[in-house]
């Protein structure tokens, strides 16, 4: 009972769901206020992505005569289930937690990935002409950015570096080894072929979390939301929850993987929030100061030259760049 407890706690609390939101309303927050302070307004209170949420919490259910109901109201849940499951993995290694999980790496990738599967399937149950619209441009970006990320990551799995003499190799695709890997060899941005791999990483995730250029599921003034045009009520508030978490996760785990995680020296909690929020900022910079680009533009772009650059990046760590 005991053991069992303290696994509800790790999955629910921290570095869980409870914990994940908490990060995600929070980084939901500043991403906004950047934006308004690009744009020279104020920008929201601290607290408004919660007390959004709490209203959408509050209305009222509408699902479409013609949608798929069974489909159309859970597919929000296993988005933040997927989500905050990816988060906990996520937190779990960078913060050195025991017990890590052999592969974690991929299994994080796998759960990043049903979120934007969750609202491919949620828009085409609808039964809206425009959702179907908005999950056809959907999955083409998830067949754009998704093997370029995996390369990328595939990066910090082959580094190898020489320390006093001996090659020492990441070669894992668990997250705690590769984090350790960094305490022994350094960082695995401070290498070009790191750099090379942040950067395409960072496309891609920017391209998860749907942001402009790369918004074309949702794109308001031209198809009303998209894939999110008929939902509302308890099962919206899981979608935006689900976005909120993954803005915290996705830079997270670009840290833990390409910069090291939370450094075990005093002030190292600190260093990694500085690191997550500099990624951070930067999203949102590119958010804020570009326009959206076509579906067609956007595949060109993932399958030319971020594919291109995530395999130089991978041909340079192999042979110790």
């Amino acid at each position: 009972m005991e053991r069992l407890g303290e696994w509800l706690f790790f999955y629910l609390v921290f570095p869980g769901a409870a914990f994940a939101v908490a990060a995600g309303l929070a980084m939901s927050w500043l991403d906004r206020k950047v934006t308004a302070l690009v744009q020279w307004r104020r920008g929201p209170g601290a607290s408004q992505p919660f007390w959004d949420v709490v209203k959408l919490l509050g209305k009222e259910v509408v699902v479409p005569a013609q949608a798929w109901t069974a489909g159309f109201l859970a597919l929000p849940f296993v988005a933040l289930a997927a989500a905050t499951l990816a988060a906990t993995l996520t937190w779990h290694a960078a913060l050195r937690l025991p017990g890590g999980t052999l592969g974690d790496l991929i299994v994080v990738v796998y759960l990043l990935a049903i979120p934007s599967l969750a609202l491919i399937l949620g828009g085409a149950a609808s039964g809206n002409p425009l959702g179907a619209v908005g999950s056809s441009r959907d999955m083409k970006l998830v067949l754009g950015y998704e093997l370029p990320l995996v390369i990328a990551l595939l990066v910090a799995v082959f580094q190898h570096r020489m320390v006093g003499g001996q090659d020492v190799t990441a070669a894992t695709l668990s997250l705690a080894g590769i984090v350790g890997f960094q305490d022994v060899a350094g960082a695995v941005l401070y290498r070009p072929s790191g750099v090379l791999a942040l950067l395409v990483a960072l496309l891609c995730c920017h391209a998860k979390l749907g942001f402009v250029p790369f918004d074309q599921a949702e794109a308001d003034t031209e198809i009303a939301e998209g894939v999110l045009v008929e939902y509302s009520g308890p099962p919206l508030a899981m979608f935006k929850l689900t976005q909120a978490v993954l803005l915290a996760t996705l830079p997270a785990l670009l840290v833990t993987v390409f910069w090291g995680g939370v450094g075990a020296t005093t002030g190292g909690l600190a260093a990694f929030a500085g690191k997550v929020l500099l990624l951070l900022v930067l999203i949102v910079l590119v958010k804020n100061t570009n326009p959206r680009v076509r579906i067609d533009q956007a595949l060109r772009f993932f399958w030319g030259p971020v594919t291109g650059t995530a395999l130089v990046a991978l041909l340079l760590a192999g042979v110790g760049w």
